[in-house]
């Protein structure tokens, strides 16, 4: 799970070049979206990126935070910003199942899951966390970051990848 957690917040704050030989090693370097052009104000912050105000509101009722009247806290306070993460990490929303669950194996896909091909896995939190723009579309670089990310995390702890890495034919839980 840890491996998991540090191989998606590494891809959602990466500086590294797609591609060099020291691509994965260039997590945790940016603390807010680049461009802030996702829901300003509320534009990705975090190691999660939390984007969008719903997910401001909901991580703050949860922390006991006005997120919403000051979403820079996400980015500007290092233990806001993880509280966050764990916080979207942990928490089931909407027709989604908390990323936790997914990497524990905790999670039981409905039928409409099956049907959409999602599964326990990795390639299951991927679709979790942005699972609209990189899931159901085949191989994409966004994905086989994540992908390498992760293996670079479990190499480093010494466990195994498991199955079920890639949502290239997932489609999204919006779907």
């Amino acid at each position: 799970e840890l491996a998991a957690f540090f191989g998606q917040t590494s891809h959602e704050t990466t500086g590294g070049t797609r591609g060099s030989s020291d691509q994965f090693q260039w997590g945790y370097c940016f603390k807010e979206e680049i461009n802030k052009a996702t829901s300003p104000p509320y534009y990705g912050r975090g190691p999660i990126q939390l984007t969008g105000q719903s997910n401001y509101q909901a991580a703050g009722n949860a922390l006991g935070l006005d997120l919403v009247g000051n979403p820079d806290l996400v980015s500007t306070d290092a233990v806001v910003s993880f509280k966050t993460a764990i916080w979207f990490w942990m928490t089931a929303q909407g027709n989604k199942p908390s990323c936790h669950d997914v990497i524990l194996g905790r999670w039981t896909p409905s039928a409409a899951d099956t049907a959409a091909y999602r599964v326990p896995g990795y390639d299951g939190i991927t679709n979790i966390i942005n699972g609209g723009i990189e899931c159901g579309v085949g191989q994409n670089d966004a994905n086989v970051d994540r992908i390498g990310y992760y293996k670079r995390y479990c190499d480093m702890l010494g466990t195994g990848y498991g199955s079920n890495l890639d949502c290239y034919n997932q489609r999204n839980f919006a779907s």
